[in-house]
């Protein structure tokens, strides 16, 4: 948890209108999205894992809006256990569609945190990924986007239980997704 130093660090304020969060706070939450950034670049999905709790949703919607998952068509809308299946997969290192494993690079900027009433985190970020497709054309795709997380401590350490990836593109006809944006 934080510790009590926080509370004489100056307020981060932010846009979303919520509670704001302190300085430790935003360094904390900053690192995890760019540790979750880079193991997911890297193709290190055990260790990506790591970083979901149990309750976990991992849901790109087509497009950006306010969509609700049940009604609309997705992307990707996984609960815990599909995303553990598909985690599975990727580990297997015999997805066809990531023979050989894509080579990722994002960069992760435009970070604003609000904090919730029971403690939580709701962060938006904007990111661009580039995929070198070494698997099939070896042209390199741009996705850009806004990603949503929920985020909230658990045994001293962030865990994310949503992970929403608003594509740019996501309406229009996209490319084989088979990796974890």
């Amino acid at each position: 948890m934080m510790s009590t130093a926080a509370a004489s660090i100056a307020p981060h304020g932010n846009a979303l209108g919520g509670t704001s969060v302190s300085l430790e706070e935003y360094i904390a939450i900053s690192a995890f999205l760019n540790r979750e950034a880079r193991l997911a670049d890297e193709s290190r999905y055990s260790e990506w894992e790591a970083l979901v709790d149990d309750d976990m949703v991992y849901w790109v919607p087509r497009g950006e809006g306010d969509y609700d998952m049940n009604k609309h068509l997705s992307i990707t809308a996984d609960n815990r256990s599909r995303l553990r299946t598909r985690i599975a997969q990727l580990n297997t290192g015999e997805r066809h569609s990531q023979l050989p494993v894509s080579k990722m690079r994002r960069i992760v900027s435009n970070i604003e945190i609000e904090k919730l009433e029971d403690g939580a985190y709701r962060v938006f970020s904007n990111f661009v990924l580039y995929e070198l497709r070494m698997s099939s054309t070896r042209t390199v795709e741009t996705w850009p986007g806004r990603v949503e997380h929920h985020l909230r401590w658990k045994n001293d350490e962030l865990k994310m239980f949503l992970k929403k990836v608003m594509l740019v593109h996501g309406d229009e006809a996209i490319p084989s997704l088979a990796f974890i944006i």
